[in-house]
């Protein structure tokens, strides 16, 4: 792209000959804006719109820029990761092409146990140090927001460990990033045997000091037969709600406990994967605003068969973001590129569902929309710029970054 100076003026930098996907609801569809220009100062969209409709002669900004007629659309957020972890699981991967069920490995000493020994072993800086790649795939195909949970750590030093280091990655690298506190993602082998032992740690030890250190944005949990009951989640949200952190809830992957229609019934944010969720966790979604997070990466790594009732979701009104669940068991998935395929492919999502789904409803998912998402006045200057000719090549390409530019608070 070609830059040209001008004396400062109306904006810092401005983009012109460009075609903006702005995912502007009140606009149809992805709000798609032909000869388009992005105006920011101080690091926030001042204008998103046609240039006929700029407020202001373009001598005004201090850069304009010339995108060359590319597509320009909001910065990709990925909403549900564990990105933070240690080791990997690619002996559990070769039991499953064995046969091994995720039950059956997580019965045997596998599964999310396997990463906590993992995680115990592993310093803060470890964890920086092996997250990192990760994270860089992702900055890579244009993310500029990245959720973060804890969960492998299960005790309050190694739980705060990891969301230590996941703060980190925001000084280490340009991004957003949002953390979630998972402390009830499995029981640690030292509560094996006692469950109510565990839960009570959770809401009277770890939940207050995580707070009271503002190390969380969010709590989350992992609702299932092997995880967590629904009257043990409403135990861990009641102390959520008592700090003010919003909740997430892991629900209705394996079975359906009703975990959709618990997390409505706290205003969760969001309520992830859903393979199970029936019609009346989905209304109660729709009802509560509460977004469902599809992971197709999950779904294709452990061969599930159950998809998510997308259609159900459509029919209820229910906002669906999709992400890469990346964690070291069951997607290890560096691309939300790859992610807008496969739901597509496996779910049958639109592109223009797929496209929402990583930008504008990610950012619903995390209670950020008044902050990115879309491109709109106001909203942080964090956007892609992509080599396409349409915004379905972004959904239908596997293997393959068309990524030109990441802008993060207009630079």
């Amino acid at each position: 792209m070609s830059s040209i100076k001008s004396k400062p003026a109306a904006c810092d930098r401005l983009w012109r000959n460009a075609r903006l996907a702005t995912l502007d609801p009140a606009l149809p569809g992805l709000g798609l804006v032909e000869n388009g220009v992005i105006a920011a100062a101080d690091g926030r969209i001042l204008y998103a719109g046609s240039e006929a409709g700029l407020p202001f002669p373009l001598d005004q900004a201090a850069e304009v820029v010339d995108c060359g007629g590319r597509w320009i659309t909001p910065g990709l957020i990925d909403c549900h990761t564990h990105l933070v972890h240690a080791g990997d699981r690619a002996n559990e991967f070769e039991m499953r092409l064995a046969g091994a069920g995720y039950e059956e490995i997580a019965r045997a000493g596998g599964g999310i146990v396997s990463s906590v020994r993992s995680l115990r072993e592993a310093s803060e800086d470890a964890l920086v140090h092996q997250s990192l790649p990760r994270l860089d795939a992702l900055i890579a195909e244009g993310v500029t927001t990245i959720e973060i949970k804890s969960g492998y750590g299960l005790d309050l030093e190694n739980e705060a460990k990891t969301l230590r280091a996941a703060r980190r990655l925001a000084d280490e690298r340009d991004i957003a990033v949002r953390t979630t506190f998972l402390g009830a993602h499995a029981l640690p082998p030292e509560y094996r045997d006692d469950r109510t032992g565990y839960v009570a740690k959770i809401v009277n030890d770890m939940l207050p000091a995580i707070s009271a250190e503002g190390l969380a944005d969010a709590v989350d949990g992992f609702c299932e037969g092997i995880a967590f009951s629904t009257d043990e989640m409403r135990q861990v949200f009641d102390a959520a709600r008592a700090h003010g952190l919003p909740v997430k809830l892991h629900a209705d992957q394996l079975s359906n406990l009703h975990g959709a229609a618990l997390a409505a019934e706290y205003g969760a944010l969001s309520a992830d994967h859903l393979e199970y969720t029936d019609e009346a966790g989905a209304e109660a979604m729709a009802k509560s605003g509460t977004v469902a997070v599809i992971l197709p990466g999950a779904f294709y790594f452990i061969r599930e068969t159950k998809k998510p009732p997308i259609d159900l979701f459509r029919r209820a009104g229910v906002a669906m973001a999709i992400a890469t669940d990346n964690n070291p068991g069951t997607a290890p998935l560096t691309s939300l590129l790859l992610t807008m395929n496969m739901a597509a492919t496996l779910f049958g999502m639109t592109v223009d569902e797929c496209i929402a789904g990583v930008t504008r409803e990610a950012a619903r998912a995390l209670g950020l929309l008044g902050q990115v998402g879309t491109l709109e006045p106001g909203k942080w200057a964090d956007f892609a710029i992509w080599d396409i000719e349409r915004p379905a090549e972004l959904v239908y390409r596997m293997g393959f970054n068309p990524l030109h530019a990441r802008i993060r608070n207009g630079h």
